[in-house]
């Protein structure tokens, strides 16, 4: 291991740990698809066993001898001796890491990782029928919740419009716990169609699509009609605003989870799991 002590927070190479901002990341590199940091060990694990290129790791004093010892081993599994041997591992007191990020770093392992070119809309969609679609989820800790969701529940991918979080921004993948790496997921860019063209991309390959709506013409998730459909596309929006009118309309069905004692909805994430389930039935 190539063990290199920091004790001060001004050190050049804790540049990408302390004062890069994650979307500086994302372009922190003139050529290639950027970088991204994962946090916790099952994460960077996960990360590593998807073959994403480790480049640096922060650490914990006191989690060298534990928390660490896991991920060491996954970066000589997975990556070969020599990277294990040059790859530059930070150590730092706790003192230095609070410092880093101005709270107690309860999580104290940290790994810079090259990303990946990510999927586009047409590689997701193509040989899929189960996918869900996340129309701007701006909380980084629904985006990982509904990604965990997915893929444990059977979602052969996940689509992300422009305006919902990356889910490689470190909360997401966290909450993820890591699923981020194991379910395919694509991006769309700015030039990406959004909105209710995007239901017409979605209808091209094949997908009907259910819009997750309180409407008046709404049906229960329990659907069997809906199951029974080869491609289905399970539209999610934001929290509080839901989804765009004309997305709604524009949907094949618009599909509800009956509520009991007076409450209205579910938190988008909860609502994930529960439609994934009914719907893959």
């Amino acid at each position: 291991m190539n063990l290199i002590r920091i004790d001060d927070i001004n050190a050049p190479e804790l540049d990408i740990f302390a004062r890069v901002t994650e979307p500086q990341l994302r372009s922190y590199y003139e050529t290639g698809p950027g970088l991204f940091l994962a946090e916790t060990g099952n994460v960077i694990i996960s990360a590593l066993e998807a073959g994403y290129e480790p480049l640096s790791m922060l650490v914990e004093t006191n989690r060298l001898e534990l928390e660490a010892v896991p991920v060491f081993d996954a970066v000589e599994r997975c990556c070969g001796r020599e990277i294990m041997d040059t790859l530059p591992v930070y150590v730092a007191d706790q003192e230095v890491m609070i410092n880093i990020t101005g709270y107690h770093l309860v999580r104290g392992l940290w790994m810079a990782f090259r990303r990946k070119e990510e999927l586009t809309i047409e590689q997701l969609c193509t040989g899929k029928r189960r996918i869900a679609v996340l129309m701007d989820v701006v909380n980084p800790a629904n985006v990982g919740a509904i990604i965990r969701s997915a893929a444990a529940l059977g979602m052969d991918g996940v689509l992300l419009t422009h305006v919902t979080v990356d889910p490689l921004t470190r909360r997401a993948a966290r909450v993820s716990m890591g699923t981020v790496f194991q379910i395919p997921w694509a991006r769309a860019t700015r030039c990406d169609p959004e909105g209710k063209v995007l239901i017409d991309v979605l209808h091209s390959y094949g997908f009907t699509t259910v819009a997750m709506a309180l409407t008046e013409d709404s049906t229960s998730v329990d659907n069997d009609e809906i199951r029974s459909n080869e491609k289905l596309a399970v539209i999610l929006g934001t929290e509080g605003t839901g989804l765009p009118d004309e997305v709604i309309s524009a949907s094949d069905y618009r599909v509800m989870i009956p509520m009991h004692h007076g409450v209205d909805s579910l938190n988008v994430a909860a609502a994930s799991a529960i439609s994934f389930w009914e719907l893959l039935k």
